[in-house]
């Protein structure tokens, strides 16, 4: 099988969930084709593909720019493929996010006009030496609000390895 990853990374989370998702696949056997999106020249075919998998992180509400643009303008072909929306985002980590980091997904999706056969809402990290001052107070304040303080301080990584593997191997299995 081949399954093609469309992909965005900011702070280096969704990046590493690329990986373990390539990683996985070549492990069992799939090939894998990767698409950077914040490579503003990244083209793909999506001849022989089939199955797709995107992934961006949510940051300020929404996914990179350049990752929903490269979703609009390849629209017609990802309709064509069994797809899987990866939203990684720190408010998916917690049960009062939830509704949240869905309406973030919802959102791009009506920017887009895409909207992908299965969705997953993954939790994100915290990478404190990726931020500002005025992110450091948008993370502890709004996005971690009513959380542990001690996720404030230092790296913390959310992602439930366990809950990805069990929804990629349903996506394969369509």
């Amino acid at each position: 099988m081949i399954v093609m990853v469309i992909f965005e990374t900011v702070e280096g989370q969704t990046g590493k969930i690329v990986q373990h998702i390539a990683d996985g696949m070549k492990g069992l056997g799939h090939s894998v084709q990767k698409v950077d999106t914040s490579d503003k020249c990244a083209r793909a075919s999506f001849e022989g593909v089939d199955k797709v998998i995107l992934a961006a992180p949510v940051h300020e509400r929404r996914h990179p720019k350049n990752f929903e643009l490269f979703v609009t303008t390849s629209r017609d072909a990802l309709n064509e493929h069994d797809t899987l929306m990866i939203s990684v985002s720190l408010k998916a980590a917690f049960e009062n996010g939830l509704d949240d980091a869905q309406d973030f997904l919802t959102e791009m999706e009506m920017r887009t006009g895409f909207s992908a056969v299965k969705q997953l809402l993954v939790a994100g990290a915290v990478r404190q030496g990726s931020y500002d001052y005025f992110a450091s107070q948008i993370l502890a304040h709004v996005v971690l609000d009513g959380q542990d303080p001690s996720l404030h301080k230092g790296d913390h990584e959310f992602t439930d390895w366990q809950v990805l593997d069990a929804n990629l191997s349903a996506f394969l299995a369509l």
